[in-house]
């Protein structure tokens, strides 16, 4: 049984993991038969947005904590990942992703990534161990790995940030998987396109899939 490490940024679209696409991804792992485990930094969060009037508030929240909403309290700190543990890293997208596991809605281009984050993908990529990533999340991996393959759908801005950042992007529809062989990256553009429920779903299983063909 191969086991996933996946790594969560909190709980909601605009702060944290997208829920449907962190959901999405457990279940299609499951459906593949393979088992994981969730972790996320210890660390508060860049900001808090109410979701129901997208507008920013004044609470402060933990990353860790929140992710524990998803994982139904089964969540561990970022710090204890170890790639040797594990046989695929996989990251749901997210505006947390873009904000409490790097500085990318901040910073651009210019962004910097979670140490412990940078530090697990590099264990990952040295070990040539699978990563897959999905939604805006792999900007990160733009970021970490020169020279990487990625997608994030078909937005203009966003990858010409990814070129800048010294990696490649390839345009993707719903549901379509990016593949990086050379890297062993695969990646998917989740709602940073027109997405339903059902695409995501669609999508976690078509990653999950070329995720386990790397193996």
């Amino acid at each position: 049984m191969k086991k996933f490490a996946i790594i969560l940024s909190g709980c909601g679209v605009y702060d944290g993991s997208e829920i449907h696409e962190s959901t999405m991804a457990m279940l299609a792992i499951k459906k593949h038969g393979c088992d994981y485990e969730l972790f996320a930094p210890e660390k508060m969060q860049y900001d808090v947005i109410n979701h129901l009037t997208g507008q920013p508030s004044d609470e402060n929240r933990n990353v860790l904590v929140e992710a524990a909403r998803i994982g139904r309290g089964e969540v561990k700190d970022l710090k204890n990942l170890k790639a040797s543990d594990f046989d695929i890293l996989l990251i749901p997208g997210g505006f947390g992703a873009a904000k409490n596991l790097s500085t990318y809605a901040i910073d651009g281009a210019n962004m910097q990534v979670d140490k412990e984050l940078e530090r697990v993908i590099l264990e990952f990529n040295n070990a040539k161990k699978p990563i897959g990533a999905m939604c805006i999340a792999p900007v990160i991996i733009a970021k970490v790995i020169p020279g990487v393959l990625v997608t994030i759908g078909q937005d203009l801005k966003t990858a010409e940030d990814i070129k800048a950042l010294g990696a490649n992007h390839k345009n993707t529809n719903k549901a379509e998987i990016a593949i990086d062989e050379k890297n062993k990256v695969a990646t998917t553009p989740c709602y940073m396109l027109s997405s339903t429920i059902a695409d995501i779903y669609d999508g976690a299983y078509n990653l999950i899939s070329s995720l386990l063909n790397m193996v």
